[in-house]
């Protein structure tokens, strides 16, 4: 079964915001960070989907997922990328 790595972002009306983490079902897990179920940091948000990776090991996913987590500069590429094709 695959992971996926994955990039959330909290919607307009909301102070900006992004959460990265990993999960087999992605609309499992973005259905749990929007009913305050998910990651103590996304609580009292709503969220939206705005990047994924797949993989086919969990280790690599989480692998991944801690490099994205920690390089900012791709976090605001991946969110540039999102603001300018709704723009």
């Amino acid at each position: 079964m695959p992971y996926f790595v994955y990039m959330i972002k909290t919607l307009n009306n909301f102070r900006n915001k992004t959460y990265v983490g990993y999960t087999k079902d992605i609309n499992l897990r973005l259905n749990k960070h929007n009913n305050n179920k998910g990651a103590k940091s996304t609580k009292g948000y709503h969220w939206e989907l705005i990047y994924k990776k797949r993989f086919k090991k969990k280790e690599e996913a989480m692998s991944y997922e801690y490099k994205l987590k920690n390089d900012r500069k791709k976090r605001s590429s991946i969110l540039n990328k999102h603001n300018d094709k709704r723009n």
